[in-house]
């Protein structure tokens, strides 16, 4: 790893603060949420000279700390809404968006809906959250779906009975689709133009009934999408076909807590875990890969981006897809030097990693070879 940043809090969750995909630059900020401390904060980070996009500049020294903003409750999911709203979901139940302002690099909240999700008589933990400005979507312990828009102070619309179980995370499959994973091994397909609470349709791990807590989607073939959870294995699914996961790889000896498609280069992946470990997945060597598809690592970004001709683009899935049976073309790199406490979150964009741990650290990789 390029750089370690002790904090003094444990990490809940880290992400980048997205760059324009017009422009090549690497990411240079990003946020981070506590949680299980005494006061929990959200922060926002800086690995450049603040005001500049040059990639050089970055490459000295730590992370510095921009600002911060209490947080009341534990920061259980963050998500950038844009370049500069925040989006946590709350321990408490709340939901809140905050602002920061590039100008004054201050951070305020802009918007709040305190008990967002709750049960009769308590506060339930909001447990994830995904962002498509303006709408945002969030789940909950108690089992609900809750859809807000930035521009209007009343929610959207609420799912009240989603889930008779815990739901662990959310993502958009599509702008009017969003997926969920719960605590009994279940992904459950939403379409929100519906007006029914009932799935469009459910995908299910297996008997056992293995609590999921993660989940991501292919970013150029929605229905490709990863999940981990309890048993720390890695489960590849196609939601166009069956009901099951694809393929099943072994990855961590524990909880996985997050898995990350690379947002540009998705034949990579990155998944973290409570056994202390962060992995890097790779499908495909660079020997068999179609020849558009190869290129100097400054050229990555463009030429394996969404505008690579799809038959290439299909090979690389397939290797996902199959994991199984083509381990020779599924290579695996750890990523941090071996700790023992957890690493409960990771972003990776360009070619910049971050995570953070249980250990009141965030580690940053400016190189990573995607």
């Amino acid at each position: 790893m390029e750089s370690a940043k002790y904090v003094s809090q444990k990490i809940s969750k880290t992400r980048w603060r997205p760059v324009s995909y017009s422009s090549l630059q690497q990411p240079d900020i990003f946020a981070i949420g506590s949680w299980d401390n005494e006061e929990n904060k959200v922060s926002v980070w800086s690995i450049g000279n603040l005001g500049s996009s040059g990639l050089e500049d970055g490459f000295e020294g730590d992370p510095q700390l921009i600002c911060e903003y209490e947080h009341y409750g534990d920061v259980l999911d963050l998500q950038f809404l844009d370049q500069e709203r925040i989006v946590t979901v709350s321990s408490t139940g709340a939901v809140t968006i905050f602002r920061h302002d590039q100008n004054s690099q201050t951070l305020s909240i802009c918007k709040q809906w305190a008990r967002a999700h709750r049960y009769p008589c308590d506060n339930a933990p909001s447990t994830g959250v995904a962002c498509n400005s303006p709408e945002i979507v969030t789940v909950g312990e108690d089992g609900r779906i809750i859809v807000f828009r930035v521009d209007q102070e009343a929610v959207v619309r609420v799912i009240e009975n989603a889930d008779s179980s815990t739901l662990h995370a959310v993502t958009y499959l599509r702008t009017t689709e969003v997926l969920t994973v719960n605590s009994i091994g279940q992904l459950k397909l939403w379409d929100l133009r519906q007006q029914s609470n009932s799935p469009s349709q459910i995908l299910s791990l297996s008997r056992d009934r293995v609590p999921l807590y993660c989940v991501d989607r292919h970013p150029n073939q929605q229905h490709i999408v990863a999940t981990g959870g309890q048993d720390g294995m890695l489960c590849v699914w196609d939601v166009r076909q069956g009901n099951m996961p694809f393929s099943l790889m072994e990855a961590h000896s524990a909880e996985m807590w997050e898995v990350h498609f690379h947002p540009t280069n998705p034949d990579h992946l990155f998944t973290c875990s409570e056994d202390g470990s962060l992995l890097h997945w790779e499908t495909s060597s660079p020997s068999e890969m179609p020849s558009f598809l190869q290129g100097g690592r400054n050229s990555s970004m463009t030429s394996r981006s969404a505008m690579a001709p799809a038959g290439g683009i299909q090979s690389i899935i397939s290797a996902w897809l199959y994991g199984d049976s083509s381990k020779s073309r599924l290579e695996t790199t750890h990523m941090l030097p071996s700790q023992t406490l957890s690493v409960n979150s990771l972003d990776m964009l360009g070619q910049c990693l971050v995570c953070g741990t249980d250990g009141e650290a965030i580690f940053v990789n400016r190189q990573v070879p995607v």
